[in-house]
């Protein structure tokens, strides 16, 4: 999966001193009617037993710029409560959660559903509230166990109908 480049995520619950928070890169976008989201988080983990317990999160989009903040939250012996709150910049969504302050969006969900997977639990999250930051800064990539930089910020734009291709079989 290392080969696979994905965005990089802070998935938070809480707010001053009962905030936890912890580096993603698992985010799904999962429906648009209702506007669902899905993060998968490991069963031992600090953050697991309040998302089980039904406790609202956030998921912050990081950017490029954030590149510190998402290695601090991977590491097992991140802050917590006012250390981490503090480290995410003291910001608090409408919903009563930590956000980190200077993402690229920021999503607040209540949990919708839990699902397990392995040594991890998929949490679906229906989103109550989106924040957007700046557009002109460019997204935090993971890739290959590293952080590669974007060289192009425009969009590739879309193709305006499928193409059809010939499928071989082997």
């Amino acid at each position: 999966m290392g080969r696979f480049c994905t965005g990089v995520t802070v998935i938070a619950c809480g707010t001053g001193t009962s905030t936890e928070a912890m580096t993603a890169n698992s985010l799904t976008s999962v429906s648009l009617d209702p506007l669902l989201l899905l993060v998968s988080v490991r069963t031992n983990g600090r953050l697991h037993r309040q998302l089980s317990q039904g406790e609202a999160f956030s998921v912050s989009v990081l950017a490029e710029e954030q590149q510190q903040l998402s290695g601090v939250f991977a590491r097992q012996d991140r802050p917590r409560g006012i250390a981490a709150y503090e480290r995410l910049g003291r910001w608090t969504g409408a919903g009563g959660t930590a956000l980190a302050a200077g993402s690229l969006a920021a999503f607040e969900c209540t949990v919708e559903a839990a699902y397990p997977g392995g040594d991890h639990t998929l949490f679906l999250g229906r989103v109550t509230s989106v924040h957007q930051g700046r557009t002109t800064d460019r997204p935090l990539v993971f890739y290959a166990g590293g952080y590669p930089r974007l060289t192009d910020q425009r969009p590739v734009p879309a193709l305006s109908r499928p193409r059809e291709v010939e499928s071989t079989h082997v």
